[in-house]
């Protein structure tokens, strides 16, 4: 049988100061004072014979209320320490975080009350530079945001190199 498996989308832009990620904190009681290790990409539980990638736009578009599509970039899987896999895809793309509206969820709060209460599953989203994602993801999330860093490394090398042999061609 296989465990609890999520899929998300991290979304990123080349801002000013370099490559920019944007991550959602959570929504409710719990996570309302907690900032430093609580982001987290866009991401949700893959229902069952969902496919990876439709199930990560399915969860993006719930959380932030944006469609995504376009040329996604596999991260790959991480298993986070609660054992749940998570699977990410990166896409290049903007939005305007204060736009960003999430689905909710209902939870007995106070605890203990038998008051139900709606929260958002997302109460904000932002856009950070990489290194400080870093400290605001989840850290069992953090080797995305890495994985994304050294892809668009590898790509920006590819390029000066082809461009570099079309010059060298035309003399």
């Amino acid at each position: 049988m296989m465990g609890i498996q999520s899929a998300g989308i991290l979304l990123f832009r080349h801002g000013e100061k370099g490559l920019q990620v944007m991550l959602v904190h959570p929504g409710g009681p719990f996570w309302a004072r907690k900032d430093a290790g609580s982001w987290s990409i866009p991401k949700g539980l893959i229902e069952e014979g969902e496919n990876l990638l439709d199930a990560a736009k399915r969860e993006f578009k719930e959380e932030t209320g944006f469609a995504v599509d376009g040329d996604f970039i596999k991260l790959g899987e991480l298993e986070q320490p609660s054992k749940k896999v998570v699977h990410a895809w990166a896409l290049e793309g903007d939005l305007e975080e204060s736009k960003v509206k999430s689905n909710t969820f209902s939870l007995e709060w106070p605890k203990g009350s038998g008051n139900l209460s709606e929260f958002p599953e997302v109460d904000k989203a932002c856009w950070f530079d990489a290194k400080e994602a870093k400290k605001k993801i989840l850290r069992g999330q953090a080797s995305f945001i890495e994985k994304l860093e050294k892809i668009l490394i590898h790509k920006a090398e590819e390029k000066r190199f082809d461009d570099k042999f079309k010059q060298t061609r035309l003399i």
